[in-house]
């Protein structure tokens, strides 16, 4: 109950306004990520843009660990700062943060000293795999702050300083859009430069973290702390569903790799880079408005407030089913204009894309309630039913129709995979919300 930020009478007005700082954060990341692959694409060449995206399970995984920790430990520190045990949750916050350091040098480590094992194992053809080992090498120097910055974006919110967070996000893709610029087109780095443009934006909000929460004698700063493993491990089970979402991603694109490059060879694998970054973008509504709401079912599962939750999670249910609608709307209409900035319109990769765009666009009708219901589960430190969801949707579902699809309707089962997979979880998603109403009074 000391947390005034938190503990609100939330209206729908209010718990939007609290959100979006985050809602805009997510979908400026994944903006200033598309545009680095936009600039991959026009200023270097297409054989480029399908290298990053052979070599990005990687950074799923990178990325994946970190929203493991941050997901999970800002239910556990939420939690606790719901029930008044501030000093604590300070320390249990300094623990995570320093794991997160540790995990991303080990990455760094390992990556560096098996890279070239690693690109041919992930499915780099001969003629891609100078550009992936350029591109990773590179990117590998900052894994440390990769980790940070995501662990830091998704606890700025919890520390009350969503705003924060935010204009982060904004400067650090504002310096990569200019550093690409810089690297790939006035030096001509190539992809080297992109890969140096995207270390540097992880580095500004990882740096500015360090800094405020060293600082910073409010609700979460850093503090003395000791090894405790049962908070580890509770952050790390609580946000499995985050990892496993991470991990499916890696696995999922690079069964997407395999299969575009038996059907269609290097212009496959490069029209499913721009249709997974796409992807990205839009649902970066869904994932920023998930994040943003997380501190809010946690502190409220913390202090036990039923009233609150309840009307939290119906503004909440409201919110995604009319953002569902928008999206699908956005790329329905407007996706051969989203594979132009990839592609020239005359190109095969271009055809490829623009052809699969109006099929797989479907997805976003579903997949927003899918996000929500997951994230909404590690909030309440539930980290059973969120992993078993994020397994199901994506090794399960998802990873079956790529493997299963593409025979039946060779290309159009790639662009059916995602939609009939995000569709089964839909109901899934929706059952599990009804199953566990009562126990959780949402």
């Amino acid at each position: 109950m000391n947390n005034p930020i938190l503990n609100q009478n939330w209206s729908a007005g209010s718990l939007l306004r609290f959100a979006f700082p985050t809602i805009v954060m997510m979908i400026f990341m994944g903006l200033y990520t598309i545009v680095d692959t936009i600039f991959v694409a026009q200023f270097v060449n297409t054989e480029a843009l399908s290298s990053i995206n052979i070599v990005c399970p990687v950074i799923n995984i990178t990325v994946g660990l970190g929203t493991m920790i941050a997901a999970g430990g800002n239910a556990i520190i939420s939690r606790k700062m719901g029930a008044g045990k501030i000093q604590e949750a300070k320390e249990d916050f300094t623990l995570l943060v320093i794991t997160g350091a540790v995990i991303g040098f080990v990455i760094f480590l390992g990556g560096t000293i098996w890279i070239d094992s690693l690109i041919y194992t992930l499915g780099a053809s001969d003629l891609l795999f100078p550009y992936c080992k350029d591109y990773l090498l590179v990117l590998l120097l900052f894994i440390p702050a990769n980790v940070l910055q995501t662990l830091f974006s998704n606890l700025f919110v919890t520390a009350g300083k969503p705003g924060l967070g935010f204009g982060l996000s904004v400067l650090a893709g504002a310096a990569n859009i200019a550093l690409d610029y810089i690297f790939i087109v006035l030096c001509s780095l190539g992809i080297q430069g992109a890969a140096l443009g995207t270390g540097f934006g992880y580095l500004i909000p990882a740096a500015a973290g360090l800094v405020y929460f060293t600082r910073n004698k409010g609700t979460l700063s850093f503090t003395g702390t000791t090894l405790k493993w049962a908070v580890i491990r509770e952050s790390c089970f609580n946000g499995s569903s985050e990892m496993a979402g991470q991990l499916a991603t890696a696995v999922t694109t690079f069964l997407f790799n395999s299969a575009m490059m038996n059907l269609l060879g290097e212009n496959g694998v490069a029209a499913i880079t721009i249709m997974i970054y796409s992807q990205f973008l839009l649902n970066t509504l869904y994932i920023g408005y998930s994040m943003g709401v997380a501190p809010v079912i946690g502190f409220y599962y913390g202090n036990g407030n039923n009233i609150q939750q309840k009307k939290v999670f119906h503004i909440s249910i409201r919110f995604i089913a009319a953002a569902s609608v928008l999206v699908f709307a956005i790329s329905k209409f407007f996706g051969p204009y989203i594979v132009w900035l990839f592609a020239e319109d005359t190109s095969e990769v271009y055809c490829i894309a623009a052809n699969g765009f109006p099929i797989f666009s479907y997805n976003f009708l579903f997949c927003g309630l899918n996000n929500y219901t997951s994230a909404m589960f590690t909030a309440l430190s539930n980290g059973k039913v969120s992993a078993a969801l994020s397994f199901v949707r994506t090794f399960g579902l998802l990873a079956c129709g790529i493997l299963l699809l593409p025979r039946i309707w060779g290309i159009t089962g790639i662009w059916l995979a995602v939609p009939i997979a995000e569709g089964t979880m839909f109901l899934v998603s929706t059952f599990c919300l009804i199953y566990y109403q009562t126990r959780y009074s949402y």
